[in-house]
């Protein structure tokens, strides 16, 4: 008989589900956006209840075009957009809409607690910058700023959670609220060397533990499934990761100094370094990788730098500036063009992430002239893009001493060949990009799988990684780094 895995990938702008075989093949893939929300500049939220139907209908698209008896399903895995914070009651009816980690609304809250002396503190035991990217102040605004949630806070029947929490919670029928260290580790209170919720950082931010998940490892059956529409009771769910850490697993970085970078609604580039925590000394982030039950008991981290904006340019290009009608057409209107004709954008659209992290700053379109055209726009957008990684590569390399000698990519926008060529040129290393476009999902359905011995161990899992394609430097360094300096000097003025 075969047996099945389902990784469930919660994104930000939709929930993608996947069924794969032991052969560790994609059989089908379903996928459903959900409406954004913004109630205000700078403010982003989701309906858990749509994206919860989302989840359903990808997952009912998914089993249903791959043909398999869903009874023959051995795990499930969960990876989620991470920071974004759901409030429930103690019988979890949803209280407000879900912050969304792009949501800036607690810019002051953050610029308090750095002022207060507060910074340094969460930033040792964290390994985060105090940002409203990260869960803690998102939940704190929700108790003094929502005034059911703070009534109901007084008499301590509230639960916050990050969406796999959520998700977790539905999936098993109301029987669990947890979370796992890759997630627990974006809320600004969870303590990376003591691997726990600290008390005396929930203390600090004034976010009481009690109303926390409970913290469970990453791999390993946390739940069984009870009244899910289209499967049946009983499946364990055997994985929970935030988004970018499954795509660093599921892009076979096992080891110290692999590294990768999703390229999704923002850019995030993630390097494993092994089991020690290493302290980043050039704003980059600190954080839990994943934490192994198969076939390594280990807990491992990793160090992380996030560009708010990437995919999320594109669509800005498209829904508000109307120079494309779809996301795909970028690249066929940039290559109309030899260069961007001097134009350079940063894309500090929700504020600038590492290393500069600065909540306050706006995006910036520079050199336009009367001769620019649309299509230097899109062609300038796409070096935007990657000319924010080119910051990041070059604080990870010096914080963690290794030199990457390549890449691996994934996500949506991976898939644009120009923006891969651009990215390899900018950053003088080879891009490689797997034949796995949804190395998030197959990241939580390999470590679901591997639970239950679906997979044996990692070295299977390696000797099955497909490349798609390579992409190699072309442009000279001297240029690349006359361009590097203009873009540092746009980026402080953004």
């Amino acid at each position: 008989m075969s047996r099945y895995v389902l990784g469930i990938d919660q994104g930000t702008t939709g929930s993608t589900v996947v069924v794969v075989g032991e052969d560790m093949r994609i059989l089908a893939r379903g996928y459903r956006e959900f409406p954004q929300i913004f109630p205000e500049t700078g403010w982003v939220e989701h309906a858990p209840e749509a994206i919860w139907q989302s989840v359903l209908a990808a997952l009912s698209q998914a089993v249903s075009e791959s043909g398999i008896d869903p009874n023959d399903i051995a795990a499930i895995g969960i990876t989620n957009q991470r920071e974004t914070t759901v409030c429930v009651d103690l019988k979890g009816n949803l209280l407000y809409n879900a912050i969304v980690w792009q949501d800036r609304r607690t810019a002051q809250l953050c610029q308090e607690l750095v002022n207060s002396g507060k910074g340094e503190i969460l930033r040792h035991r964290t390994g985060l910058v105090v940002d409203p990217y990260f869960s803690a102040t998102k939940m704190r605004w929700l108790m003094e700023s929502v005034p059911l949630i703070g009534r109901m806070a007084g008499m301590g029947e509230i639960r916050f959670g990050t969406i796999d929490t959520f998700l977790l919670y539905r999936l098993s029928g109301g029987a669990v609220w947890i979370t796992d260290p890759s997630n627990a580790s974006r809320t600004l209170l969870f303590n990376l060397r003591e691997r726990r919720f600290d008390e005396q950082l929930c203390d600090l931010v004034g976010v009481p533990s009690v109303f926390l998940p409970t913290v469970v490892p990453s791999q390993g059956t946390c739940c069984t499934t009870r009244n899910v529409p289209g499967l049946p009771d009983g499946i364990p769910i055997t994985a929970i990761a935030g988004d970018q850490q499954a795509a660093l697993f599921g892009q076979m970085c096992h080891e110290p100094g692999d590294a990768k970078c999703t390229f999704g609604t923002g850019a995030f580039l993630l390097m494993n370094v092994g089991k020690d925590v290493v302290t980043s000394k050039h704003g980059l982030l600190s954080t839990v990788a994943w934490q192994m039950s198969k076939p390594r008991h280990e807990f491992v981290y990793a160090l992380e730098g996030s560009a708010f904006v990437a995919g999320a340019l594109v669509q800005w290009l498209r829904d508000e500036l109307g120079i494309i009608s779809t996301a795909s057409e970028i690249e066929s209107l940039a290559r109309s063009v030899p260069d961007s004709g001097g134009v350079m954008i940063v894309p500090a659209l929700t504020g600038l992430g590492a290393p500069h992290w600065r909540p306050s700053a706006r995006g910036l379109i520079s050199g336009v002239t009367r001769g620019t055209k649309k299509a230097h726009l899109a062609r300038a957008a796409l070096e935007g893009i990657a000319l924010q990684n080119c910051d990041l590569l070059s604080a990870m390399s010096t914080d963690s001493g290794v030199t990457l000698r390549s890449l691996r990519v994934d996500g949506g926008a991976s898939q644009n060949d120009l923006l891969m060529q651009t990215q390899a040129d900018f950053l003088g290393v080879d891009i490689i990009r797997s034949k796995w476009v949804e190395s998030t999902a197959l990241g939580a359905a390999f470590m679901a799988g591997l639970s239950v011995d679906v997979w044996t161990d990692l070295e299977q899992l390696h000797t099955r990684y497909e490349v798609d394609r390579v992409f190699s430097p072309k442009r000279p360094q001297t240029a690349v780094k006359v361009l590097l300096d203009r873009w540092r000097e746009l980026v402080s003025c953004a």
